[in-house]
């Protein structure tokens, strides 16, 4: 697996989270994030349901630009 990072948080300091990667194999997005309270998953579930493997990740509006970058460096196939 080639993951491309992108960046993280600027202000996360030492620590790495929230960040972005785009796996350069299959131009998917990989989100390293806050995992959901119980509150925000309660909501998400009414929308889609999500199996155990599955999680819900809130990331910051400061993550926006990473994010925009992120789908340019990754490329519809």
């Amino acid at each position: 697996m080639q993951l491309r990072f992108v960046g993280k948080d600027p202000e996360s300091g030492d620590h790495g989270c929230p960040a972005v990667w785009v796996d350069e194999a299959t131009q998917d997005l990989v989100i390293q994030g806050v995992k959901a309270d119980v509150e925000t998953l309660a909501r998400t579930v009414q929308d889609s349901p999500h199996p155990d493997h599955e999680g819900v990740v809130r990331l910051p509006q400061r993550m926006i630009p990473l994010l925009r970058e992120a789908l340019g460096v990754a490329k519809p196939q």
